[in-house]
Order: C-alpha cells, then structure tokens, then sequence
C-alpha cells in the first residue's frame, strides 16, 4: 500500500488555532473545547496531562497508530492552552526561529538551568 502525500503541519495548526479562538466564545453545551474554556485553566492543565501520560504509554508500548493518536491529542489540548492564555502560532514560530541553529545545550544554559 502507498503512503499518502505528505502534509503540511502548519496549515492544520493554522486551522487548528483558528476553530479553538471561534470555539472560546461559543456554547459549552455544543463544543468540547468552549465546555474546556468555561471550565477553565486548572481542567485545561488536568487534560493536558492526561494526555500526556497517554502518550507515554502508546510510546512505551511502540504502537505507532497508537502514538499518533495520542500525540495529536496532547498537541490538540496543548493549542487550547495555547489559545486561552493568549498565544499564536507565530508566537511559538518566533521562538522555534529563535533557537534554529543553537544547540539544545547552549540553549538550555542560556536559561540558567
């Protein structure tokens, strides 16, 4: 069986920030992200790691399927935080521009840490 094309990340991020910035005024009755918003930062950081402790496990497991699914998840509850605390994609682009081409280490020190 081929693969499929590849796609684009960005563009799906893109789409991905702008239905979760629409969804924070919507109804929590009719969207999962507005019931996620309305209930606020403290369940939005208690999904996240849910979802990270999930994608630890599909990891450890080595299901790929598995692992995808669950990092999609984790990427998903991340971009609700994301939004709710006031932060673009270009923000995040600007930051990954910012340590392109630095190492991991010398970043990390950078920080103090």
């Amino acid at each position: 069986m081929a693969s499929p094309a590849p796609s684009e990340l960005g563009p799906a991020l893109d789409a991905l920030h702008a239905t979760l910035l629409a969804r924070q005024t919507a109804d929590p009755s009719q969207s999962y992200a507005a019931s996620l918003y309305a209930r606020g930062l403290d369940t939005i950081l208690k999904k996240i790691g849910e979802e990270s402790a999930e994608t630890l496990i599909a990891a450890k497991n080595g299901s790929g399927p598995e692992l995808v699914h669950e990092m999609v998840d984790l990427i998903y509850h991340l971009f609700v935080l994301m939004t709710q605390q006031g932060i673009s994609p270009n923000d995040l682009a600007v930051e990954m521009e910012r340590r392109t081409g630095v190492s991991g280490l010398a970043e990390k020190a950078s920080r103090g840490e």
